[in-house]
């Protein structure tokens, strides 16, 4: 064959080659394209991102519900909810802990040494900067008075008998003084310090609406905050100081047998109208609306109620599942008492609630026209899994910086 003729067959060959190579490569990359354009038209909307891969501000909150005083139950939800360590002592890996009521062993023979274990997590977290905060359950108001129907003879004599466990109860026992300063009727948390420390009062006929860290607090509880309940605001005080005062009353009178086997003693003669409500089935130790009254009705007041404590959830215990932490009403009520101690056989739970914030801008000329993304997210902790109640994200402008 002709080199010429070679030498053409050679160039056909690189020149196909050429135009095969090119043509796929064009191929390829307009296949690519469509794909490209398919998940910009079929994506949701994207989330901006911080600027930043860590929050400013974050917060740790655990709450836990009924214990009826039975200590190796809560010793395994305070370690699986990391508010304890192995020897069980305050882990620092949370920053507050809310324990919403019926701690007393009226089902059993711990009460002094789960008390005990409250106040010295309590003096432990401070010392590294936690809170434990403490409701008083309708079973403590229930010693209060004198009425032990649920407390069990072998927990009488863990006292040294009835007179010595009357005088742990007064006002200048062991038990009734942590009572009178370490816990309250009800507790609300602000979830960021721009709001002030807990029990901050909110009353809606002064704060601001237009602050959108206005309500960016959690109110417990041990039964419930009803929707008629004629002493709400401002909250949390007008409820705990008519608590204090009904308590002091209870510490500090002559305290009559125990019921029973005597004549139940009732609250003090000169216990006022509001204390009395304080205790009645409406009030907040013992109302269950929230958790049996039907949904719809229940969220259809939920609101007014979450505007007048100036609180995004209400959380509570009293009235058991055994089976799981309830969340009704998008998570807005939220009711963790699972039947914890063996006197009723619920399953193990505590609720975390993790809160941040994260600056979305890195160069706001002023402090005030930051942008924020607020994070919240609560989820029911079980002995061997997690569950997501709620998990919402908000974006507000503000001087919201940690302080």
């Amino acid at each position: 064959m002709p080199t010429h003729y070679r030498r053409y067959l050679v160039f056909l060959f690189v020149a196909f080659l050429i135009y095969f190579l090119l043509s796929d490569n064009t191929e390829d990359e307009h296949v690519l394209s469509s794909r490209r354009a398919e998940e910009v038209v079929f994506d949701p909307e994207p989330v901006e991102r911080p600027v930043k891969e860590h929050p400013s501000y974050q917060k740790t909150i655990v709450a836990i519900g009924d214990l009826h005083g039975d200590l190796k139950n809560a010793l395994k939800v305070l370690k699986m909810t990391n508010v304890i360590d192995e020897s069980n002592n305050w882990s620092g890996k949370i920053d507050i802990l809310v324990q919403t009521g019926d701690i007393i062993v009226d089902r059993g023979d711990d009460t002094i040494p789960i008390f005990h274990l409250m106040d010295t997590l309590r003096a432990q977290a401070r010392e590294r900067g936690g809170i434990v905060l403490s409701n008083l359950g309708n079973h403590e108001w229930m010693n209060a008075i004198g009425d032990w129907r649920y407390v069990y003879q072998t927990e009488i004599k863990t006292f040294g008998g009835v007179a010595e466990r009357q005088a742990a109860l007064s006002s200048t026992g062991w038990l009734g003084r942590t009572w009178a300063h370490n816990y309250t009727v009800t507790t609300r948390l602000p979830l960021h310090p721009h709001l002030g420390p807990p029990n901050t009062d909110y009353d809606p006929k002064t704060r601001p609406t237009s602050d959108p860290l206005a309500q960016a607090a959690l109110s417990f509880v041990h039964g419930g905050l009803a929707p008629d309940f004629p002493y709400l605001s401002p909250y949390p005080s007008s409820i705990n100081n008519l608590g204090s005062s009904l308590l002091r009353k209870l510490q500090t009178r002559v305290q009559p047998p125990p019921h029973p086997p005597n004549p139940y003693p009732g609250l003090p003669q000169d216990a006022t109208v509001a204390e009395q409500y304080l205790y009645s089935g409406d009030g907040p130790l013992w109302y269950r609306g929230w958790a049996l009254e039907d949904e719809a009705a229940a969220c259809s007041k939920v609101d007014d109620v979450l505007q007048r404590t100036g609180t995004r959830r209400l959380i509570m215990g009293h009235t058991p599942t055994f089976t799981n932490i309830v969340s009704r009403c998008g998570g807005k009520v939220i009711i963790i008492d699972t039947g914890i101690s063996h006197a009723y056989g619920g399953v193990l739970s505590g609720l975390s609630i993790t809160y941040s914030l994260y600056p979305l801008d890195g160069d706001a000329k002023r402090k005030q026209d930051q942008r924020w993304l607020e994070t919240e997210k609560v989820a029911a902790v079980y002995t061997d899994f997690s569950k997501i109640l709620v998990e919402e994200t908000r974006e507000m402008v503000g001087d919201y910086g940690a302080s």
